[in-house]
Order: structure tokens, then C-alpha cells, then sequence
């Protein structure tokens, strides 16, 4: 068979995916653009473009212009891979970029696969979620809607839609529920297993080690949109009644999803001012970026893990934690319930009550063997849901072969 995938920074989502379909000896085609990478056993054709939108543009039609350009940009890179000979059976591409909208005219007997990642709103998602820094605003719902205008087209052309999880599939308007799958594409979970012996050596020469009060926390870029401001102020009272524990977050200072502050600092500094007096030095660790190995193993010697998040697209991040038996600690918020069963698979409590955050982080650390059927479940579920292996190569290749060869059941799995 004969696979296309599109993506602005190929693999993106389709690393493992484009390895199985190489690996049982499917043609396979990436088209990307400078960003993308090289991947053993696939053909990568890069768009290029120098065209930038116009001057003086309506604000909130920028977006879509610059999708339209990249959009036109990779159908000539299309075409003339389809001067070359090359015919895809399947096309499977991510439409948030605008690559995609165009395909269907060079390559019309191809059956397209999407990828929904999300559908953006005006409310219900990470939109006008969080009133201390956001209200509904008329300007800002005209960019929101804006945004989803070249995403439509893509998805106009669609045979198929695949989202990682039900929320995330909820957020697509109905119409595409008839052709829309739930399916994760897997996250790496062979490395992903609690270490009893690992150690994590802080920069004065303290160990951490499994089984003392630590709690975990993981952002790409510390920001709102992933809870950062509910868990720093969570802190001092987690501080003041347990003064040994220590807390280890991972990540950097970028910008991160839910965009820059308006003062122009680092969500870091500003929520370090914000709780100045409730931290105690040397107990809250910032780690920066850290490979996996060293992620797995502070994730082993924490106590708990802390997972915020606005309604947004699930983190891999969470489903590591899950499979390393972490006691996670969430927010009772679409995509965490995708994951995670109050009580069950974890504690969720409510993304804004503060001082819910606080008494769980302690209850963690005081009482640590309450919570151990929750860890094994965690452990269970994420194998189950979200394993690459055994659950998201197998269920796309599986996909893709019936899209292909028009197997594609006619009840389809239901969005909730």
C-alpha cells in the first residue's frame, strides 16, 4: 500500500505509525516543511514557501491566509510528487496547518485520514475557562471561530477523523460525527514503569528517593492552560504543614499554549512572587527540561503527581505517570475524565479550589498507602487506553486498512 502523511513537523503525532507501516513494507511518504525530519524508511518531500500574509489584513483572517499559503504551498510540493508517479491509497495528515486542504485535487482516488486534535470554541473548551485572566469577549470569539475556518475545509474532505480521546472528539461540530473515530495514537509505555531504586540528586547534594514527601509536576512551559498558577498557590499551605517535603517540576519558560502573560513575565517568576514568604528554600526544585530516564525517575520518587489542565488535548505526559503507578492528583476537567476515574485511577478535584489541591498533596505524602489500588489502576488503565504497542499502532494500522480496501464499519464509535 501506498501511505501519504502530512504534517507541518512530520513525524508530530505519527512516529511509531510511520515506523509499522514501513516496517510490513508500505510505501511510505511524508510531506513537511523545513521543520520536518527525516525518518528511516520514508520518503520526506519538504513544501517551501516564501510568501508571507499581506499587510493590512483583516486581524482576525490572518490565521487563515497564512493556512491558505502553506496550504498552497503543499499542493505544488503534491503535485509534483504526483508528476513523479507516486499515487497514495491513503493520505493521513494533521489539518491544523492547512497542508491538507488542497490534496484531494491532486490526489482524488485517496482516502483521507484526519487527525482531530481539537476543535476550538468560544466555550466548553480552554476558551473562556479560567475568568481570572479571561472574559467573554466579541473580538476574541471572532479570532476563536476565525481559527476553525481553514480546519473545516480540511475536514470537508475527510473520509475519516480520528481524535485521541472523546473530548477531544466532542469538540468537532456534529455533522462530522458520522466519520469520526476515538482512537489514542499510543504513547511509549515499555519505558514507562516505576523505578524503586531510583535516586534524584538535588544541585546541595540531598537524594530523593521512592517513599519520601515529594510531589511531581510536569509542564512542556509552565502556564495557566496546564494549572500552574492552582499548583504554586497550593504550595505554601502544603509547605507549612508538611515543612520536609519537596516538590519537583519539570519544564521550561516558554510561552505555552494558553499564550504570554500580559505583563510579559514568565509564569515561573510571577507565580514565585505571587507565593514569596510560603516557599521554603531548597524545597521547591525547578528542573528544567530532562530526558526521559530522568523524568521516569522523578516521577518514581514522587509521592503524588499533579496533572492540571483547562479543557484541552490530553498530555502524554499524564499517561507516563499513570503507567508508572503515580497517585495523580487532577483536575475534575475534559480530557483528565478521559483518563481518570475519580477515586479510582486517581483523586481529581475541582481546577480552581485551591485549598482541595492542598489537602490532597498532603493527605499524598502523610498517608501514601491508601492510595495503593489507585496506583495499580492507573498502571492498568494507561496500558489499556493509551499504550503505543498494544493499543494505538495496532488500532491505526487497523484503520487504515479498512479506509483503504472501504471496510470502514457503518456504525461508527460514539462521541460523546
Amino acid at each position: 500500500m501506498r501511505i501519504l502523511i502530512v504534517h507541518q513537523n512530520f513525524p508530530g503525532q505519527f512516529p511509531a505509525i510511520a515506523d509499522a507501516l514501513v516496517a510490513r513494507g508500505d510505501e511510505v511518504v511524508a510531506l513537511g516543511s523545513k521543520s520536518a525530519a527525516d525518518r528511516a524508511g520514508v520518503r520526506l518531500v519538504r513544501w517551501t514557501n516564501n510568501r508571507g500574509t499581506t499587510e493590512g489584513i483583516l486581524p482576525i483572517a490572518v490565521r487563515a491566509e497564512a493556512d491558505l499559503i502553506r496550504g498552497t504551498a503543499a499542493a505544488q510540493a503534491a503535485t509534483q510528487l504526483a508528476a513523479s508517479g507516486f499515487r497514495p491509497d491513503v493520505i493521513i495528515g494533521h489539518p491544523g496547518w492547512g497542508e491538507t486542504i488542497y490534496l484531494r485535487e491532486i490526489f482524488p482516488d485517496a482516502k483521507i485520514v484526519l487527525f482531530g486534535e481539537l476543535f476550538y470554541r468560544t466555550h466548553g473548551a480552554d476558551i473562556n475557562f479560567d475568568a481570572e485572566f479571561e472574559s467573554p469577549d466579541l473580538p476574541q470569539m471572532l479570532r476563536t471561530h476565525a481559527k476553525n475556518a481553514t480546519q473545516l475545509l480540511a475536514m470537508s474532505t475527510a473520509d475519516l477523523i480520528v481524535s485521541p480521546t472523546q473530548f477531544q472528539a466532542s469538540t468537532y461540530p456534529e455533522i462530522f460525527r458520522p466519520i469520526h473515530r476515538v482512537l489514542h495514537e499510543g504513547v511509549d509505555l515499555s519505558a514507562a514503569r516505576g523505578n524503586p531504586r531510583a535516586v534524584v540528586r538535588l544541585p546541595g547534594g540531598q537524594e530523593l528517593r521512592p517513599g519520601g514527601p515529594v510531589i511531581t509536576f510536569i509542564n512542556r512551559n509552565f502556564e495557566r492552560l496546564r494549572g500552574f498558577h492552582i499548583f504554586m498557590r497550593a504550595l505554601p499551605e502544603l509547605f507549612r504543614q508538611v515543612p520536609e517535603a519537596h516538590v519537583l517540576a519539570i519544564g521550561a519558560d516558554g510561552t505555552g499554549y494558553g499564550g504570554a502573560r500580559a505583563d510579559g513575565k514568565h509564569w515561573r517568576h510571577a507565580m514565585l512572587e505571587e507565593v514569596k514568604g510560603g516557599i521554603p528554600e531548597g524545597h521547591l526544585h525547578f528542573v528544567g527540561r530532562v530526558e526521559h530516564k530522568t523524568m521516569i525517575d522523578i516521577l518514581s520518587v514522587g509521592a503524588a503527581h499533579v496533572y492540571y489542565t483547562y479543557p484541552f488535548a490530553l498530555s502524554w505526559s499524564l499517561v507516563e505517570a499513570m503507567a508508572c503507578e503515580c497517585l495523580v492528583l487532577g483536575s475534575d476537567t475534559a480530557p483528565v475524565r478521559d483518563a481518570i476515574t475519580n477515586g479510582v485511577e486517581g483523586v481529581l478535584n475541582d481546577f480552581f479550589d485551591v485549598d482541595a489541591l492542598s489537602a490532597a498533596m498532603i493527605r499524598a505524602v502523610r498517608e501514601p498507602e491508601a492510595f495503593a489500588e489507585m496506583r495499580k489502576a492507573a498502571r492498568a488503565t494507561a496500558l489499556a487506553r493509551f499504550d503505543r504497542e498494544s493499543v494505538g499502532v495496532p488500532g491505526w494500522l487497523r484503520l487504515i486498512d479498512e479506509i483503504a480496501e472501504g471496510r470502514i464499519a457503518a456504525e461508527l464509535d460514539e462521541v460523546g
